[in-house]
């Protein structure tokens, strides 16, 4: 008798009938040939696509919508943000495009707002988004996390349309509270926002109201390319707003996003922030003049490129905020910023390359020393990069601080021109870890390499 273990499914071979070793060998291989071939059949190729409801996969199509914007003879005539964001709703409403904006000064009392698939396409340098100027009052009433409306202490100068952004201590914690929002109607000094607060601004936090908002502002929005404009944040007119809420551009949570040829300047904040944004391309923009920080990946961002930019006196150049990673910052050129690049929070697997940092005011390249080992900046790549006067007397071009592991700084060109008085070319602190150098030319500095590990004393 045939042990049940070599009986054969019925598909193969009839009920009842028994097969030999060398028989389910055959019948075992003949079922597998079958399970494949079906497979196969499965999966035709995909070709002679069609638009069908519903399906995102659609062909190639050689032309969207293009809207032109601008002061005069254009499809939209205005000047404003409000002609702006009309422009993107309608080219959004019909599956993307891109919106033409011709030359002119455009000035918003409220940030444009980002659409999925529309393309913001500027006339180069005579295309400027500019912020009007910031006022701020208190509120004269407590509005709770489910209100949508905030009384004004003083409402001179606020229009129902303006972005505004909220700012309280939160009664718990002691920290901050931001809220952005939208005025959209108005009795006396109570406006309506756009949607609920969503967090307690109560007048013993000493709530504030402040006409403050992103140039360009993108949340959960994918596939936008922003090119050829200058934005212009106003910085001696406007109150600051911190990086991770604003800037001349601020995306949050949003995926595939390009930024090229634009020119963002003066902003009472960042430059360019993304947070929890993936596959952001930032290439051959300026960003300079800022009160905060040059371009700013941030929290969690994912395979970020920023290549070919020019960033110039900011507090910080490239600032890897928490969790970014796979990033490459190439050929970049940063100038007299308090700090070029810095990698701390998470930040791993990222490769600054090829770059000319110059006359920073404390440091060329930072990795911040964190709150221990789990928190530090590991397995980083600093390559090829000429970095050139780097802070006061005791400044340093490469600090590598903390807990952190896995570096590999190769082949770059440190250079002191104002003499070595204590300044160091390489500082590797006491509680690294695998910091592997090589190649690197170091010329001028009192000290070229300090490496400050217990093991290298």
């Amino acid at each position: 008798m045939v042990p049940k273990s070599l009986v054969v499914p019925n598909s193969v071979v009839p009920v009842g009938v028994r097969v030999n070793r060398r028989g389910f060998v055959r019948a075992m291989a003949a079922l597998a040939a079958s399970s494949v071939g079906r497979q196969a059949l499965a999966e035709p190729p995909v070709d002679r696509v069609r638009a069908t409801s519903g399906d995102p996969v659609e062909p190639k199509w050689e032309e969207y919508l293009t809207l032109t914007v601008g002061p005069g003879k254009a499809d939209l005539v205005g000047a404003d943000h409000r002609v702006l964001q009309a422009a993107v709703d309608y080219v959004a409403a019909l599956g993307g495009g891109t919106v033409k904006i011709l030359p002119g000064t455009f000035r918003l009392r409220n940030a444009v707002y980002l659409k999925s698939k529309v393309r913001i396409l500027g006339s180069g340098e005579e295309t400027i988004l500019l912020k009007e100027p910031s006022i701020s009052t208190k509120l004269a009433a407590d509005s709770d996390w489910y209100d949508q409306e905030i009384t004004l202490a003083d409402a001179q100068g606020f229009q129902v349309g303006d972005g505004v952004c909220l700012r309280t201590r939160n009664p718990h914690h002691g920290g901050t509270d931001v809220a952005k929002r939208t005025l959209v109607a108005r009795s006396g000094n109570r406006f309506k926002l756009d949607r609920a607060l969503r967090e307690n601004f109560w007048l013993q936090g000493d709530t504030t109201v402040s006409t403050l908002f992103p140039i360009l502002s993108g949340e959960h929005v994918a596939d936008v390319v922003i090119e050829n404009l200058a934005l212009d944040g106003n910085r001696a007119n406007n109150a600051n707003l911190d990086g991770n809420y604003a800037g001349c551009v601020f995306l949050q949570d949003c995926n595939r996003i390009t930024i090229r040829n634009v020119t963002a300047k003066n902003y009472n904040g960042d430059g360019i922030s993304w947070q929890i944004a993936h596959d952001v391309v930032v290439e051959n923009c300026r960003s300079q003049d800022h009160a905060g920080l040059g371009l700013h990946p941030g929290s969690g961002s994912q395979r970020t490129v920023i290549r070919g930019n020019r960033i110039a006196r900011n507090s910080i150049g490239i600032f890897f905020c928490w969790g970014v990673k796979f990033a490459l910052a190439e050929g970049n050129t940063i100038e007299d910023c308090q700090c070029g690049v810095s990698l701390g929070h998470r930040d791993t697997d990222n490769v600054v390359r090829g770059n000319t940092i110059l006359r920073s005011g404390q440091v060329g390249v930072l990795f911040r020393p964190e709150r221990g080992r789990d928190f530090a900046a590991h397995r980083n790549r600093i390559e090829s990069n000429r970095i050139e006067d780097s802070g006061k007397e005791d400044g340093v071009a490469i600090d590598i601080q903390g807990p952190t592991e896995e570096i590999a700084v190769v082949g770059n060109e440190l250079v002191e021109t104002r003499g070595p008085a204590q300044r160091i070319g390489i500082r590797v602190g006491p509680e690294t870890r695998n910091v592997h150098l090589a190649d690197n030319r170091v010329q001028g500095f009192a000290v070229p390499i300090a490496d400050l590990r217990p093991s290298q004393s």
